[in-house]
């Protein structure tokens, strides 16, 4: 029984740790990723949302930043009349400093004000643009869907 109970504690604590590569993430060198957010459908959109959450799991708070660029269809998702459900996701990755980019292309195209979208966003004019800039600023660009 000592036996099966000592193997079972070694399965479960050789399976809580992630290894992480050298440099390991710090608050001096943090993991950088930035998504696309080019879909409006909820189950993708929270789908989404899920893996951004087991990633933010997965890190110390200090060793990743998280930048979500919201373009095209997916600037939808940010807006105040989307599923509230969702909505209320969002807010709780913005707590903890999960970055949103909205996209000003969009907006114009759409006729969106910044009052039509949920407060604390960033803007930028060409979300993609931004998406290339991040990408050459160190950022990972992975996209969970």
């Amino acid at each position: 029984m000592k036996k099966l109970f000592l193997i079972l504690c070694l399965a479960i604590f050789s399976y809580g740790q992630m290894d992480y590569s050298d440099p390991q993430p710090s608050f001096e060198n943090p993991r950088k990723w930035v998504i696309k957010l080019y879909v409006a459908d909820e189950k993708t959109v929270n789908a989404i949302i899920g893996t951004i959450y087991n990633v933010l799991k997965e890190y110390p708070s200090e060793g990743l930043q998280v930048a979500v660029v919201a373009y095209g269809p997916g600037l939808r998702v940010l807006k105040k009349d989307y599923d509230k459900h969702t909505l209320s996701r969002i807010s709780s990755l913005m707590d903890y400093e999960v970055e949103f980019v909205a996209c000003k292309n969009t907006m114009e195209s759409m006729h969106w004000s910044k009052e039509d979208l949920i407060d604390d966003l960033s803007y930028v004019q060409a979300g993609i643009a931004e998406v290339l800039e991040r990408q050459a600023a160190g950022y990972f660009q992975v996209t969970p869907y």
